[in-house]
């Protein structure tokens, strides 16, 4: 067995866990591999040399994806699953979550959206690769990291180093989880099914890799000689587990022969492994970034994403993984951070709702698919380096039986060039690459995108009444309420001279804690007499914070997903006598990350009221009364068992702009099949339920509108997750989802928890629809078939550019909004005639694919005027709609 590690970038932390597969040290050579050395495992072998993984005695190529179980639901993992294998990817990637596996000491969960047996078997039946990585720290902006929070409060417990307690349990959990792997004969070594046809892909394998750890070198200088021991024993502690497999520790930079190092970042090109007879493989491709209440909207351009996959390819490397392929849902309390979303779409080629997102999972695809067809001559060669100019360069893989492949890069991020190569001129779009899987052909180009963008929206549906009402138009809906008490409710969970930490306090149990005491006002205090205001000044650690004077709020304060610590001041109305000051802290997901982390605290730390005669009046020594939690929580009133409770309260209109109020509201499944989203515009902050299932935090935080966002992103040149944010002045997160599989034809039981008050009346669900679809494709778009690069074959290859639109299924192409083939320009939604136009284009379009679910148009003579405008390198835009 061999222990691989991973060197991530200091701002991301995720990934690598445990590579299950046997491996075997190879030669660094490239020559044949010897079968008599291979390690069998069943009927199937892997090993590794310098160059790649070696499947049953051939280099293998390999493009994985991260697909997180419960960060979606088990009916979508089969679409999902299916979706990835159809986007040309052989290798699907997982964290396992300590902290969903393990609530409590020894009490193990792994059913539900935690069903992992399940999920690497469907995995499995697909035909596809895995890549387990059991952590247990995981990171992936999940609530605390991924481990327990019960872990923290085991005494003489400090996560992540030589801490006994830690050790014990984190073995525990590890063994418990290997076990039942073992168990289902999951394991590579078990003579499971790993078996990998010669075919691609491959029709029944199964490869499964396992962490332990992950990215500890980011930290390890931090714990000192605690942290050296203890990276020695979680090594030697997950070998004994005798999987019979590899494992993998992440981040370790002074990893030693035979440690894999792996790379982690939006770019690996330029990535060496340690070691010169290791694999250059890439862990964590970021195709996006995650989201953080109030800050603004991250997306990677595809044609920037294709870039660094093959410019990673082209410099040798062999392996690369997408974090993530599809981000998915923080469900209930699940997001960390603290302040991610409760949407981990990530931007990934396969959106939130399990939809592909085009063109960026297109794009990917048609790469993969020329990848794939270079696989031999890239994993069996060296390559040539050739310049082909100051910021343009070739590597070229060709040996001895005629296989020839060629990357050609243009590194410039402003221009355009033409570069001269084997006699043959090129155009390079700047910062792009250009593959020729022939050594003559272009096949693809990673700036040229050619497959269609999708028309996304969310469509409203009103909230009916369940179809047992008697009246089920949408006034007639019944709503429920339960008003919360601001400040203590029952009995007092303790008293207190000053402040308590809020997480220490609630455990995690939930995301709220009343800190309450009282002050006493006379009659002659000015801002009494004069009709003005005392300010409240308080400072926190985080996160979120409710002001309530007398039982009314006052005001709100926030951290935020950078600085999660607070301070404010707002004006306050007292009255004469005594005054309750209720302050309801909360936390929006715990510390993902960092040393020492299971340290970092939250709640208030100093109190004080300005205004008065003899100055300012400092609370916080102060006695306060604590509670933890809210009355509803308490009452569980959001559980499926409770939901007839006789604490609900009938009304006709609910309530609008009240604080601190549960809504239930019977409803039917919206109709139709497409994924559903719950619309919370119109609300402020809080949680929501469906049948008693968690759909999450909900708050429609608007950024800055002073922000600086774009309307079109430039793919060009390197990518940071502040250069194409979108949706400055606008809500991060307006749509929450609610899986398809949660819903029951009718009798749907929605709950709402409000903060701050909001228009309940105003809450819709919506469905994510594909209205339409766009394209727009040149004339010199390469046109090469990959799939006949086959001697004589490339010669008679007279393919043409085509433009292939698809609707989804049961819908067809309805109308043609805009066509024209000529020099059209502007961006799906907004294309516009240039002064070159083929007054045809439209009726060709629509002849050629309304009433179609898809087409395809070809720019050749027999379709358009190709004479038309001779000096210009014409383009074809279509938009259509789809019904």
């Amino acid at each position: 067995m061999k222990i691989m590690s991973c060197l991530s970038s200091n701002f991301k932390f995720a990934f690598l866990a445990l590579t299950v597969i046997w491996i075997t040290v190879m030669s660094s050579s490239l020559a044949a591999v010897d079968a008599s050395n291979v390690t069998t495992i069943g009927t199937g072998s892997v090993t590794y040399d310098r160059r790649s993984l070696i499947i049953n005695g051939q280099r293998k190529l390999l493009i994985s994806a991260s697909i997180h179980y419960p960060r979606s639901v088990p009916a979508m993992w089969p679409g999902l699953v299916r979706l990835a294998k159809e986007g040309g990817v052989d290798v699907i990637e997982t964290y396992v979550f300590w902290n969903g596996h393990e609530p409590s000491p020894g009490n193990y969960y792994f059913g539900g959206r935690f069903d992992l047996v399940k999920f690497c078997k469907i995995v499995q039946q697909a035909g596809m690769y895995m890549i387990l990585r059991i952590g247990p720290f995981v990171a992936a902006e999940w609530n605390f990291g991924g481990l327990p929070v019960w872990l923290h409060y085991v005494p003489g417990t400090t996560f992540r180093t030589d801490s006994e307690p830690f050790k014990y349990h984190m073995q525990k959990f590890m063994t418990y989880t290997v076990n039942l792997m073992k168990r289902e004969r999951l394991f590579a070594s078990q003579g499971g099914p790993i078996i990998l046809s010669q075919a691609n892909p491959p029709t029944s394998s199964s490869i499964y890799s396992y962490l332990v750890e992950n990215e500890y070198g980011n930290y390890e200088n931090a714990y000192g000689e605690g942290g050296k021991r203890y990276a020695l024993w979680a090594a030697k502690m997950s070998l004994s587990q005798n999987t019979g497999v590899p494992w993998i520790m992440c981040q370790q930079y002074d990893a030693p022969d035979p440690v894999i190092d792996t790379c982690n970042s939006f770019y690996c090109d330029q990535f060496k492994p340690i070691s010169p007879n290791k694999p250059k493989i890439w862990t964590e491709n970021w195709p996006g970034w995650f989201k953080t209440f109030g800050a603004r909207d991250p997306h990677r351009p595809a044609e920037d994403v294709a870039y660094s996959v093959a410019r990673f390819f082209q410099k040798g490397g062999s392996m690369q993984n997408y974090y993530m392929y599809h981000g998915g849902t923080n469900f209930g309390r699940t997001a960390g951070g603290p302040f991610i979303t409760t949407s981990y779409d990530y931007d990934a080629p396969i959106d939130e709702y399990g939809l592909a997102r085009f063109p960026k999972w297109g794009h990917l695809k048609e790469l993969h698919k020329v990848i794939k067809s270079c696989e031999h001559a890239l994993l069996n060669n060296d390559p040539t380096l050739l310049s082909l100019g100051p910021l343009q360069e070739a590597d070229v893989y060709e040996d001895a039986s005629g296989a020839c492949a060629a990357f050609l890069a243009n590194m410039d991020d402003k221009n355009d060039k033409v570069v001269q190569f084997r006699h043959v001129s090129y155009h390079l779009p700047a910062w792009s690459v250009s593959i020729l899987p022939d050594c003559k052909n272009v096949a693809f180009n990673t700036a040229k995108v050619g497959c269609q963008t999708s028309i996304v929206n969310m469509a409203p549906i009103d909230l009916h009444p369940t179809a047992s009402s008697p009246k089920r138009d949408i006034k007639s809906l019944q709503w429920e309420v339960f008003k919360e008490t601001a400040g203590v409710w029952g009995v007092a969970d303790f008293t207190k001279n000053g402040f308590v930490d809020h997480i220490n306090t609630t455990k995690d149990a939930t995301d709220y804690l009343w800190y309450t005491t009282s002050i006493f006002v006379h009659a002659e205090e000015d801002f009494l007499r004069n009709r003005g205001t005392a300010m409240l000044f308080v400072e926190s650690k985080g996160h979120t914070m409710h002001v309530f004077i007398n039982k009314k709020l006052q005001a709100s304060a926030s951290g935020n997903g950078t600085v999660p610590q607070f301070k404010f001041g707002t004006p306050i109305a007292l009255k004469a006598g005594k005054n309750e000051i209720a302050l309801l802290s909360m936390t929006v997901g715990l510390q993902t990350a960092g040393a020492f982390y299971e340290w970092i605290g939250a709640g208030p730390t100093s109190v004080k009221v300005a205004g008065f005669k003899n100055g300012i009046v400092d609370l916080t020594a102060s006695a306060w009364t604590y509670k933890i939690g809210l009355q509803g929580e308490h009452l569980r009133i959001q559980k499926s068992y409770n939901l007839n409770s006789k604490i609900w309260a009938p009304t006709s209109q609910p309530p609008k702009q009240q604080p601190l109020t549960w809504y239930k509201a019977v409803v039917d499944a919206p109709p139709g099949n497409e994924p559903v989203a719950l619309d919370m515009i119109h609300m402020g902050k809080g949680m929501a339920w469906l049948n008693g299932q968690e759909i999450g935090r909900y708050w429609p935080r608007r950024t800055s509108k002073y922000e600086t966002c774009v309307t079109q992103c430039d793919y060009r040149g390197k990518f940071n997750p502040d250069k194409c944010v979108t949706g400055c002045g606008q809500p991060t997160q307006r749509w929450y989802h609610v899986p398809r599989s949660w819903f029951k034809p009718s009798g749907n039981v929605l709950i709402i928890f409000e903060e701050t008050g909001g228009d309940p009346s105003q809450i819709r669900f919506s469905v994510r629809k594909v209205s339409g679809a766009c394209g727009h494709l040149s004339e010199d778009h390469p046109s090469f078939d990959v799939e006949n690069l086959q001697g004589s074959e490339i010669e008679k290859d007279k393919n043409r550019p085509t433009l292939r639109l698809k609707c989804p299924t049961n819908t067809n192409i309805s109308s043609v909004k805009f066509a024209s083939f000529g020099n059209p320009n502007g961006t799906c939604g907004s294309y516009m005639l240039g002064d070159c136009h083929d007054p045809n284009s439209a009726s060709l379009v629509e002849k050629v694919c309304l009433n179609q679910n898809e087409c395809a148009l070809e720019m050749s003579s027999s379709n358009f005027n190709m004479q038309l405008c001779p000096s210009t390198v014409k383009k074809l835009a279509v938009e259509v709609n789809c019904s």
